[in-house]
């Protein structure tokens, strides 16, 4: 038996709506699933995020385990993001307080940084440069590249030109996806099927 990968994590809140809210601003997305108590507050929220669909749950705190720390400590789950400094800076802006400070961690480009949300939990945040890069971050580093090219080629966006470089941008624009290469056998005997 092993761990198949991250499958939600849940924050805890004495007021699920007043967090719901604050997620919502800071992630951009919605809550796609909402319980409410007998009361009709809400108790329970789910957020899909990220490059996975990584689920971040929002509990009322009166549900949590009995003796369960109210106090933010305890093993910090991080976030992968593409720009750790930014985000950081948002954070702090909507209120978070910072819990650890961004640290550089060796010289690989490894850097952690965490707060604490407006509702006492832990939100840790990470930029691994071994993780691949968001799709929006993607295709502007491919648009960059591209205007890049341009500009040595002297023509605007590189687009006259046709080349290597460009058909591999157009490869990491779709995640690196591409079919297997044919032998030359395998070529040669599809071309002469089709004459």
């Amino acid at each position: 038996m092993s761990l198949r990968g991250f499958s939600t994590i849940s924050l805890w809140a004495d007021d699920v709506s007043a967090a719901v809210a604050w997620y919502t601003e800071f992630l951009g997305v919605g809550a796609y699933f909402m319980r409410s108590g007998s009361d009709g507050r809400p108790v329970h929220a789910e957020f899909r995020i990220g490059d996975y669909q990584a689920e971040l749950g929002i509990i009322d705190r009166n549900y949590g385990p009995p003796g369960a720390a109210t106090e933010p400590g305890g093993a910090v789950m991080h976030w992968h993001v593409d720009d750790l400094k930014a985000t950081v800076e948002r954070l702090l802006s909507m209120g978070a307080k910072e819990y650890q400070p961004i640290t550089p961690h060796g010289e690989a480009g490894f850097v952690t940084a965490s707060v604490v949300d407006r509702f006492g939990n832990v939100l840790g945040v990470m930029y691994n440069p071994a993780l691949p890069r968001s799709p929006r971050v993607q295709q502007a580093c491919i648009a960059d590249r591209k205007a890049a090219l341009g500009d040595r080629l002297g023509h605007a966006g590189g687009g006259a030109r046709r080349g290597p470089v460009l058909r591999l941008d157009r490869r990491s624009a779709q995640g690196l996806r591409r079919r297997p290469r044919r032998s030359r056998d395998c070529r040669r005997r599809r071309r002469a099927g089709s004459r």
